[in-house]
């Protein structure tokens, strides 16, 4: 047996979770196939289909359906000349609820010329007003040269396949795919990353593989690319890898920032907790491979570089935020009102970041007041929830940030399935709502109804696992009178309990 800390036994690895045992949702589906697991039961006898092999799987299918629902997007037909083109006659992209960012930008930001450079080259835009803004590359530079990177694969894809016999197709369906293949190889980072930080409890990355937000935002944009560079992070501060998760995390915020307001909980955390040894070095291991990814391309490229910032600057409260809605529903002309074309609305940037930081200071009091030192995990989810709900935009694919944090933050498979069920479902909404009332689509009430009821779900989320902060009895991932938190680093690796050894079913 291995020494523990003080040189008498380990500690005892968590008890295994059997999820048709804790869970209503698993018994009440189990029934299905017999019921719930008996006590007697053998488990462990299978060399192949262990836990994580199951649920990476069930990913794999829901990601391969989830292409399925873009594939309608992708559709090519033969113009009067015989060249072919794109299918979105008629607003195909929102009667389909196929629409997927990947498309259009492929052509708005001149992927599809191999000599165009992401923010050194741009182009022009024009308004409806007919004013002209010279326009770069949108996004963080990580993503940004993912993009880039895919469409010159797709260009040497479609070289070959002009000698070989290879599948083939539009340059942008071809881009679209193999931007799909590593997105799809991303999403199985952070199912493989959930896994990893509850070997006890393998089954609950099972709804991180089947959510309906991955069914049908998987491919909206590029954010779980975002997403695996986060998990990953976690996972490598957990394992005793400050560093390392420093490093990930600085990379997941150069293809999108989120993955920085991760570094807010760690810190809360290591406060708490008196550790600063895993707060500096995983905040030094950020800022040094931001800084990594982002220098030579703000030295080179400054205006194209600086593109990101001044679009989110710049745009207006989109239909998916409180303060539109808000704006909708009560005929309020927003903080800043009527604004032109490109006109930054100061206001409603102050007051978002300000909320946020009023937010993150009562999470601050949250973490040095709570009866035990609070898990990452929750800090994490709460945090991240806090960002979009206070934000001037929540655009749909966000709400995959949120998917891994809250399994990790409150298992409760009922109650996060129904979540995740009503969030997907707003697309249908948005779809129809962005085709128009004169094309047969929604009026606005439908969309924006459904966005506040997305938000209030994600509120009650916020309050169950502020409830679990304040009392930790009842959080299922502690122990009666236990400090120990499985997502941040004991101070001796010997305290730590025994992950508990890989289940096979």
């Amino acid at each position: 047996m291995r020494p523990g800390a003080g040189g008498g036994p380990a500690p005892r690895p968590p008890a295994r979770v059997v999820p048709s045992w804790a869970e209503p949702l698993a018994a009440s589906a189990s029934r299905v196939v017999g019921g719930p697991l008996g006590r007697h039961a053998l488990v462990g006898r299978s060399r192949f289909w262990t836990p994580l092999r199951v649920v990476l799987l069930m990913a794999v299918v829901v990601l391969a359906m989830s292409w399925l629902g873009k594939s309608a997007c992708l559709q090519q037909y033969p113009t009067a000349d015989g060249t072919l083109a794109l299918d979105w006659q008629n607003s195909r992209q929102y009667v389909a609820m196929c629409y997927s960012d990947t498309v259009p930008l492929y052509g708005i930001e001149r992927l599809d010329d191999p000599a165009a450079l992401p923010y050194r080259d741009p182009w022009t835009e024009t308004a409806q007003d007919g004013s002209e803004t010279v326009r770069y590359m949108e996004y963080p530079v990580l993503t940004g040269f993912f993009q880039w990177a895919n469409a010159r694969l797709a260009d040497g894809w479609l070289a070959v396949a002009s000698h070989v016999p290879l599948p083939s197709g539009l340059p942008v369906v071809v881009y679209f795919d193999l931007v799909a293949v590593w997105l799809a190889l991303s999403w199985l980072v952070v199912v493989r990353s959930v896994h990893r930080l509850r070997p006890h409890r393998p089954w609950d990355a099972a709804l991180v593989a089947i959510s309906p937000l991955v069914l049908v935002h998987a491919f909206t944009n590029f954010d779980a690319l975002a997403v695996a560079f986060a998990l990953g992070g976690l996972v490598a501060v957990a394992r005793r890898r400050p560093v390392l998760g420093g490093i990930l995390l600085g990379l997941g915020g150069a293809a999108k920032l989120y993955p920085l307001l991760l570094l807010l909980p760690v810190i809360m955390v290591g406060l708490r907790r008196r550790e600063p040894g895993p707060v500096w070095r995983t905040v030094v291991g950020a800022a040094v491979s931001w800084l990594a990814v982002n220098l030579p391309v703000a030295v080179a490229y400054p205006a194209g570089w600086w593109e990101f910032f001044r679009l989110n600057q710049s745009r207006p409260a989109d239909p998916d935020s409180l303060y539109y809605a808000l704006s909708y529903f009560t005929g309020w002309d927003g903080f800043d009102g009527p604004l032109k074309h490109g006109e930054v609305p100061v206001i409603l940037d102050a007051v978002t970041a300000g909320l946020f930081v009023v937010v993150c200071a009562g999470l601050a009091v949250l973490a040095a007041r709570a009866p035990r030192p609070p898990r990452l995990a929750s800090l994490a989810f709460l945090v991240v929830a806090a960002f979009l709900l206070v934000n001037k935009v929540w655009s749909p694919q966000y709400s995959l940030w949120l998917v891994p944090l809250a399994v990790l933050a409150l298992p409760r498979w009922r109650l996060l399935l129904a979540w995740m069920a009503v969030d997907a479902l707003v697309w249908v909404p948005r779809m129809f709502y962005y085709l128009g009332t004169d094309h047969k689509g929604l009026p606005p009430d439908w969309f924006l109804g459904a966005v506040l009821v997305r938000d209030a779900f994600v509120v009650v989320l916020c309050v169950l696992v502020v409830r679990s902060v304040l009392r930790p009895e009842t959080d299922p991932l502690r122990a009666p009178g236990s400090a120990a938190d499985p997502d941040w680093p004991a101070a001796d690796a010997d305290a730590r309990p025994v992950p508990a050894s890989v289940v096979r079913v």
